[in-house]
């Protein structure tokens, strides 16, 4: 395979894309990923692209005491090594640099399998999420909706990934809770023996499969990680239901879980599809981006706002 994103080939024919397993990277020194460029790329995104808070969180953390810092984004990572904050930059793959970076890192497994082109392999909605976090930071107990190859780039950390097929760590309801209203979930100490972790330095990795839950701490120095991140055609599907359930549960509607009921999920797609297809060209604009947060996924939709107004009240 080639240097920018390795991995046994024993790890792909086994495991991937279902279980987790360790990879190493050629990232490390990219100048796309130091603190000189990532400021710049602050400066470039809008507003809802930046999500940052205290790095002083727990690993089970309530969403809605989430500590602050008073700082503003391009503050945070000019005082990073001081600032106690964590960060994470969204959808990167918008700047063309950072799409770049994404699309070779993921070209270099494709190719590796085989693959003459990223949609042959799969990748597709490629996504790019960069964290910039404090020394001894915390990133809570959470699930992400999509597959997830995620390197570390500076400083060591610790990742700590649980099983997606274990019910009794997220239930069917607290994985459509954290696709839909916030990813966070509730973190209780009998997870511990069924943890694999992971202790990541510069030029090392994991492969986090489609909603595995996790939690990620920093040690003793700042660190970058990147989340090179896609959705297959079935994720997209079943993140579309999640989203749709959620809308009809929140008019009072019970909804069973995707795939219990095949028939109804192929109307509620082909209904969901029709609404997507109208609202996504207005979606270029941050305005209505957050309105249709809000009226999709309701009031608290916004959350990563709050940094902005407490600065702002300061």
């Amino acid at each position: 395979m080639t240097s920018l994103l390795t991995a046994p080939n024993s790890a792909f024919q086994s495991l991937f894309p279902l279980k987790p397993f360790r990879i190493t990277h050629g990232l490390v020194g990219d100048p796309r990923l130091t603190l000189p460029a990532i400021l710049e790329l602050v400066k470039a995104l809008p507003r809802d692209r930046i999500e940052y808070n205290s790095g002083k969180a727990a690993v089970s953390q309530d969403p809605s005491t989430t500590p602050l810092v008073e700082l503003d984004p391009e503050e945070v990572i000019s005082q990073i090594e001081t600032a106690g904050a964590w960060m994470v930059l969204k959808r990167i793959e918008h700047h063309p640099t950072y799409k770049a970076l994404l699309e070779d890192a993921l070209m270099s497994v494709a190719s590796a399998q085989g693959h003459k082109s990223l949609a042959d392999a799969g990748f597709s909605d490629i996504q790019g999420f960069l964290f910039v976090s404090s020394p001894n930071s915390t990133t809570p107990f959470h699930l992400d909706s999509e597959d997830n190859f995620f390197v570390q780039i500076h400083g060591d950390k610790e990742f700590a990934v649980y099983d997606n097929e274990d019910r009794s760590i997220a239930s069917e309801d607290q994985i459509e809770h954290c696709i839909t209203k916030h990813r966070n979930l509730k973190f209780e100490e009998r997870f511990v023996s069924k943890e694999m972790l992971n202790a990541l330095k510069p030029g090392e990795g994991v492969f986090v499969p489609y909603l595995w839950p996790h939690w990620v701490r920093t040690k003793d120095s700042y660190s970058i990680s990147v989340a090179i991140t896609w959705k297959t055609a079935e994720v997209k599907r079943r993140n579309d239901l999640y989203i749709f359930n959620s809308m009809l549960r929140g008019r009072g509607l019970p909804q069973q879980a995707p795939g219990k009921q095949p028939a109804l999920d192929a109307a509620k797609l082909a209904v969901f599809g029709t609404v997507n297809a109208v609202v996504s060209p207005f979606r270029k604009s941050e305005a209505i981006r957050k309105l249709v947060r809000s009226v999709v996924l309701g009031k608290d939709a916004n959350y990563y706002y709050r940094a902005g107004k407490a600065q702002k009240a300061k």
